[in-house]
């Protein structure tokens, strides 16, 4: 699977949560059977991806900063999804790869997406799975000092957040062009949870998956959900490869496990 600076996989989750687990990079290292230099190297390339600090040295051994611990409870689901699914098929290896950007099936740079809205990588098939519902959100801070917006008109009259040149054809990015066309964004990112972060650091106001925003007690719903950011969250492969046998186990797992994931992906 071909990787962008933005995508991140199972093995590198992985170093992250031992760390957490352990408390050191030595005794992460024991745990998954590699030496200190190599959890060490891992993790750092795993906060240059995200642009954000993990964890933080101290004489003890590391803390979790308060991005590494957003981030824990989303690599624990990764991790959960991934033992259930080797344990039904201990032959099956499944290598996850999280991007905001589209992975080309068509191109085979992967074999399976979960993936909302649109596609534009040709013949795909798949099935629904869920919905990818977005509403506005801006910090407790924010309000304090700048006023809430109450509905989408007032969006132009307050510091926007939102996607950078590399997501222009995001229809968050193509959203807030349409109803603040004049508004320059205070804040870009090229991921979603750069957006959260933004959000909750008061720079500005931001359209975020309520999946996400209504779990940061930071953030206030200033705008409810919003119809027109709506999209159909499928499970997506190409027609040659839907009934291989890998790409066949791999769909039967996800749908025995759609409703403990419907709450995950749509909130």
């Amino acid at each position: 699977m071909a990787h962008t600076p933005q995508d991140f996989d199972w093995d590198d989750l992985k170093h992250l949560l031992a760390v957490a687990r352990h408390g050191s990079t030595l005794a992460a290292g024991r745990a998954l059977d590699l030496d200190q230099s190599t959890v060490q190297r891992r993790l750092k390339q795993l906060e240059q991806r995200f642009g954000q600090a993990l964890l933080q040295r101290q004489p003890t051994g590391y803390r979790l900063t308060e991005f590494g611990l957003a981030l824990l409870p989303h690599a624990e689901r990764v991790e959960d999804a991934v033992q259930r699914l080797s344990q039904r098929h201990p032959a099956l290896q499944v290598h996850f790869v999280m991007s905001d950007k589209y992975i080309d099936l068509a191109k085979g740079e992967a074999d399976v997406a979960l993936r909302s809205g649109d596609t534009d990588d040709g013949e795909l098939v798949g099935r629904k799975i869920g919905d990818s519902v977005w509403a506005v959100y801006a910090s407790k801070t924010y309000i304090g000092r700048h006023g809430r917006p109450q509905q989408v008109d007032d969006l132009p009259q307050h510091a926007l957040v939102g996607f950078d040149d590399s997501m222009a054809k995001h229809r968050i990015a193509a959203w807030l062009r349409k109803v603040a066309p004049q508004s320059t964004l205070v804040a870009r990112s090229n991921s979603v949870l750069g957006l959260v972060y933004s959000a909750k650091a008061g720079v500005g106001v931001a359209p975020l998956p309520i999946a996400l925003g209504d779990a940061e007690p930071d953030l206030v719903r200033v705008i409810e959900p919003v119809a027109e950011l709506t999209r159909i969250w499928r499970l997506l492969t190409t027609p040659e490869l839907r009934h291989t046998p890998r790409v066949a186990a791999f769909f039967d797992f996800i749908v025995s496990e759609v409703d403990a994931l419907r709450p995950i992906i749509t909130g």
